[in-house]
């Protein structure tokens, strides 16, 4: 799978299989992903590596399609993407996935033969995390905040988990209506709609997501006055790091059911994993290791 390598064992003599993968993204030095591709590496025996591509931080390149041209040149089998270059990647592929294609937005790119090919693992990931973390919800009205890369995968999933009113906001109008356009086409029905007055659309919510950056560690704050809170909905994250961000801090506070971004970054990683490697990644191994950074 992907580029590879055969390395020595200094203590056995035996030849590991070499997998160096990374991540690219701005703000991303609390990032768990790597510990988590690392661990299930070392236990399938893999020589695995993972680095953080931040140009946040001094001398790092910026531009993605110079960063992705350097991975495949040093023998990367693949990137995982995040905030703000899951769309920018989009168009720097040979091939896309179905997932990717319907989201628009590519989390995971793998280079094989030559070729990159793109796809997106939040998709099933967020979906996944939601069966799991929040069985039973009303999925009848959903307020979703973000309609940028990551928002697109959990607009999907939703349409998927079926939820049948999808109020779609972002601070840039055009990109929310642009969503609701897609999702509509995609559903063959109108299912979504551009949440022109959010405080209007939060009361009516059975649930909302917040799938924009704002709660991260460098980017503190809430996507939504808590005012417009009430103890019948629920409220998931896609930040992971805080864990707790101050929405989720909040909302429990006001006896909402709340779902963490941990779900979404642990079964996204289930899927990159196997894209990377073609092996079969333990969902409550990777959980197990997320989980050590609560120790810490």
């Amino acid at each position: 799978m992907g580029n590879e390598t055969k390395v020595q064992s200094g203590r056995t003599g035996a030849t590991q299989r070499a997998v160096r993968v990374g991540l690219i993204g701005r703000g991303i030095q609390q990032s768990r992903t790597p510990a988590m591709h690392t661990a299930e590496g070392r236990a399938h025996g893999l020589d695995y590596r993972y680095d953080l591509i931040d140009p946040d931080q001094p001398g790092v390149e910026s531009d993605p399609a110079k960063i992705i041209a350097k991975a495949e040149a040093d023998g990367f089998a693949g990137l995982n993407v995040t905030y703000p270059f899951k769309q920018a990647v989009f168009d720097l592929t040979d091939d896309l996935s179905d997932a990717a294609r319907k989201v628009g937005a590519v989390n995971t790119l793998v280079f094989r033969d030559g070729k990159r090919f793109g796809h997106n693992t939040d998709f099933w990931g967020f979906a996944e995390s939601m069966r799991r973390g929040l069985p039973n919800v009303t999925l009848s009205r959903v307020l979703l905040i973000g309609a940028g890369g990551a928002g697109a995968a959990v607009a999907f999933a939703l349409q998927d988990l079926g939820v049948t009113d999808l109020m779609i906001a972002d601070n840039r109008p055009d990109a929310a209506q642009a969503l609701v356009d897609r999702v509509n086409r995609a559903s063959g029905a109108t299912i979504a709609r551009a949440a022109d007055d959010i405080a209007a659309c939060a009361s009516r919510a059975g649930g909302i997501v917040n799938a924009t950056p704002m709660g991260m560690a460098k980017l503190p704050g809430v996507p939504l006055d808590p005012a417009y809170l009430t103890s019948s909905q629920w409220v998931a994250e896609i930040v992971y790091f805080p864990l707790e961000t101050e929405f989720l801090r909040i909302a429990r506070a006001k006896g909402c059911r709340t779902l963490d971004g941990s779900g979404m970054a642990v079964f996204q990683a289930v899927r990159a994993f196997h894209l990377f490697t073609g092996l079969n990644a333990d969902a409550d191994r990777l959980k197990a290791t997320f989980g050590t950074f609560e120790a810490r």
